[in-house]
């Protein structure tokens, strides 16, 4: 089994001043990466903005030996994001991996839910993803090499009491892993699915004080480091990481039934267990291989 390393590669970390994201940068940067530190340097809830977090974490780096660089861009714009990318490739000439990792939290019941508070956290997870991924994508392609990381949630895949905005986002992540994981196929581009479950600012007060004490966001590291890796050749998994545990999701399908003649709402709910019972289930990596599935559905002769 060859040891992960990153020498010679160069990733972006986003909202990499703190948790999740600055220990992945750090750890980069042990095996050898060059990174870029993005962070803005703002509140859990996305107000302020200043420099001295990925200051701090690009003097932690260098410190250690290792090679770095900071940058304070907003992914959720798309200028900032092309700026994140143009701090790669002026700083060393090339992205290998990036890390979706900015994120905010503005947690309310969904009758609560202002649209500033919707908008906000829409725009740093799924947006900031968009907005980084792009033009890093681009080089990427040029250079038939690719890791992309999107940091999804439970909160998306199987929700989360309060956190529509949060889940809506997230969930919307995955999705556009969903369809890049397609798309980079053929240049390399493998494009996978972090689910974590850590104890940083985002979740301090979110998850069970004993949950936090266990969930440090170093037994989530790995999981990132292993798909960011050349000898990752997974792309499209989601994978949940926390704790000390590691498992994968997926949405699966169900064979399903088809209908002979034009269904009624009757004929659904004559069949609702034949069309619902998930026994048999399977993972489908494209819509285009869930439709060939389709023909091998059972008739009901309606």
């Amino acid at each position: 089994m060859s040891k992960i390393d990153f020498t010679g590669r160069v990733a972006i970390v986003t909202g990499a001043g703190a948790g999740l994201g600055k220990n992945c940068a750090v750890q980069l940067a042990e095996r050898g990466a060059k990174v870029v530190v993005n962070d803005l340097g703002g509140a859990r809830d996305g107000t302020g903005e200043g420099s001295a977090a990925a200051d701090l974490v690009v003097e932690e780096i260098k410190a250690a030996g290792g090679e770095a660089v900071p940058n304070y861009d907003n992914v959720a714009e798309v200028e900032g994001g092309e700026n994140i990318v143009k701090t790669a490739l002026d700083a060393y000439g090339k992205v290998d991996i990036v890390v979706n990792n900015a994120g905010i939290l503005r947690d309310k019941t969904f009758l609560k839910m202002e649209p500033q508070n919707w908008d906000a956290v829409i725009a740093v997870h799924l947006r900031g993803a968009y907005c980084v991924t792009r033009p890093a994508f681009e080089n990427m392609k040029a250079n038939g090499y690719g890791r992309i990381i999107m940091t999804s949630s439970s909160s998306g895949v199987f929700g989360n009491f309060g956190q529509t905005n949060y889940g809506a986002a997230k969930m919307g992540a995955a999705g556009l892993a969903n369809v890049l994981k397609l798309e980079g196929a053929k240049y390399n581009i493998k494009v996978n699915v972090l689910l974590p479950g850590a104890g940083t600012r985002m979740t301090e007060d979110v998850m069970p004080p004993e949950a936090f004490e266990r969930a440090k966001v170093e037994y989530v590291t790995p999981a990132t480091l292993y798909l960011c890796s050349e000898q990752c050749e997974e792309t499209g998994v989601y994978i949940n990481a926390g704790g000390g545990h590691f498992s994968r999701s997926n949405i699966q399908t169900n064979l399903g039934v088809r209908f002979e003649n034009m269904p009624t709402p009757e004929d659904l709910q004559a069949n609702w267990d034949a069309i619902t019972n998930m026994e048999g289930a399977k993972y489908f990596p494209s819509t285009a291989e869930w439709s060939m599935e389709n023909l091998k559905s059972p008739v009901i002769k309606n």
